[in-house]
């Protein structure tokens, strides 16, 4: 098939993430795939044989009419069967465009539990007939653009985020390794938190938490060694980083930045740690588990389809249940081999890239027209 993929922006996130995994098991899978993004640059990988397209749209009136008519031409130029876009600026293109023009199937994905305010889902609901299906990555999220008006229930079925397992496995030797590099010993117990440093991820509430930690261990007189690792930038790392010093941190916890090198550091943690209030369904859960990292994680939207019973949730916003959690959960380490096994088990079979990806082709098809042998087989 040839399949578009539009997205509002290919900068690091896990929706753009998620498009850019799509588009390498789709090219895997024999598919021609093209990438239009709304916005300039790109932080994620992509396959070398996709068309990969910017359209460099602000939010003026005139540059979002500019994109419509770029994205118009090169819809008429390169023929793709259906056009998937994701994320809700690239969702409300797509659905003008079809408007507009006679454009192949839409189908529009949004992340995020939250998509908006009140102009959002009203601006989804006014062109939701546009779109052939709209779909949500958790059932939680479904349900909340339901209640906001967005889409009528009949209208918006589930589909779920796929976990690249191939590259987030278990691997002891890049544990030891990365353990080392971060300057952690075989007795310290490192949690991991990976996420943009925005308000919404809450990391402020992690840090509260491991506060509370090393005060417990401090009154104890306990030898307990414990580190935290926050993955990410955002706007208020300054923010995080004055907490860091009320709190008497620096020597506890760690802002890494930006890194190229996650599934490694999912290897070297005991846990990762999940502190939002919004989600959509955190692929970085699906991504620790698949590592067979232990995962303590609040109760956001997606959370709990994606972890089932392989970890422990704790209400949002709750930084005395996280310390708790996070506790019992390091008492542990990163578990027996049959706890990791289990963990990452559950992700292959429910949560795999290349299985959720041929459910995409298959929805593709059945929207488009396209018959079975029409559409290429995977490699065997």
């Amino acid at each position: 098939m040839r399949i578009l993929l539009l997205c509002t922006g290919l900068k690091t996130g896990g929706a753009e993430q998620q498009v850019a995994g799509l588009a390498q098991a789709f090219v895997r899978d024999g598919h021609d795939v093209a990438i239009v993004s709304l916005t300039p640059g790109c932080e994620v990988t992509l396959p070398a044989s996709a068309t990969v397209v910017h359209l460099n749209m602000r939010k003026t009136v005139t540059s979002m009419v500019r994109a419509l008519r770029q994205l118009n031409r090169f819809v008429k130029q390169w023929q793709p069967q259906v056009i998937h876009a994701h994320m809700v600026h690239a969702n409300l293109l797509a659905r003008m465009l079809a408007a507009v023009t006679a454009a192949p199937p839409v189908i529009c994905t949004a992340h995020s539990a939250r998509e908006g305010g009140r102009l959002r889902m009203l601006a989804y609901r006014l062109t939701d007939n546009r779109a052939a299906l709209t779909t949500h990555v958790s059932e939680a999220g479904r349900q909340a653009m339901i209640s906001a008006g967005a889409v009528a229930p009949e209208r918006i079925r589930v589909m779920p985020n796929g976990i690249d397992t191939a590259l987030f496995r278990p691997d002891p030797a890049q544990r030891q390794a990365r353990r080392s590099a971060l300057g952690v010993n075989a007795n310290t117990r490192v949690v991991i938190n990976v996420g943009r440093l925005v308000p919404e991820k809450a990391q402020h509430v992690l840090l509260e938490a491991i506060a509370r930690l090393v005060r417990k261990a401090d009154s104890a007189k306990s030898s307990a060694d414990l580190r935290l690792f926050i993955v990410g930038e955002g706007p208020v790392r300054s923010a995080l980083e004055a907490s860091i010093g009320r709190l008497g941190l620096q020597g506890v916890v760690t802002l890494l930045g930006m890194r190229q090198d996650v599934p490694a550091l999912l290897n070297a943690a005991d846990v990762f740690a999940l502190s939002s209030d919004i989600e959509g369904m955190p692929l970085v859960i699906g991504e620790a588990l698949s590592s067979g990292c232990a995962v303590v994680a609040t109760d956001a939207a997606g959370v709990a389809e994606l972890l089932g019973n392989a970890g422990k949730i704790v209400p949002r916003g709750n930084a005395e249940a996280l310390a708790d959690a996070l506790d019992r959960a390091m008492a542990s380490g990163v578990g027996t081999y049959e706890e990791q096994t289990a963990r990452r088990q559950r992700i292959v079979e429910k949560f795999s890239l290349e299985a959720v990806a041929r459910q995409w082709v298959d929805c593709y098809a059945g929207l488009a027209g396209v018959t079975g042998n029409s559409i290429p087989k995977p490699p065997r």
